[in-house]
């Protein structure tokens, strides 16, 4: 599509804001339209980006998992844990790389605890690694 996605909405942003806000008669008026106009500065970002940042941060679970499977004492959390790392992005859809996304946080929840619960320090550093990369991805910048 000819201009893409984050282009209209980038273009639309700018006329909201620039244009359409300051000529509304109320300043909750021009405050609300500048609002949904940042709104889709942020949008516009994000949809260059969402699929990048979904399949990275899937793959940053992944590896964490396969790292930790050997680690991990409990059998049922190492079988979820093997069973996550092999798991595959079938499709860039976001709504598909969402889904993928929580269902592997729910092991990641499972492996916290258990890293927590058990004193494993390194571990522990491990996720918080992986947390903190994930959410550097996911910054809304204003430039």
């Amino acid at each position: 599509m000819k201009p893409e996605v984050d282009q209209i909405l980038g273009l639309s942003a700018g006329q909201l804001t620039g244009t359409i806000a300051p000529l509304l008669p109320t300043v909750f008026a021009q405050g609300s339209a500048s609002l949904l106009g940042f709104m889709m500065m942020f949008a516009a970002q994000e949809y260059d980006r969402a699929a990048d940042i979904r399949v990275a941060e899937n793959g940053d679970l992944r590896a964490l998992f396969r790292e930790a499977a050997p680690l991990v004492g409990d059998h049922d959390l190492k079988i979820a844990l093997s069973r996550a790392a092999e798991t595959r992005d079938d499709s860039l859809k976001v709504s598909m790389l969402d889904t993928a996304n929580v269902e592997l946080r729910r092991v990641l929840i499972r492996l916290q605890v258990h890293a927590e619960d058990n004193t494993m320090r390194a571990l522990e550093r491990r996720i918080w690694d992986v947390l903190r990369a994930s959410a550097e991805r996911r910054l809304l910048r204003l430039a």
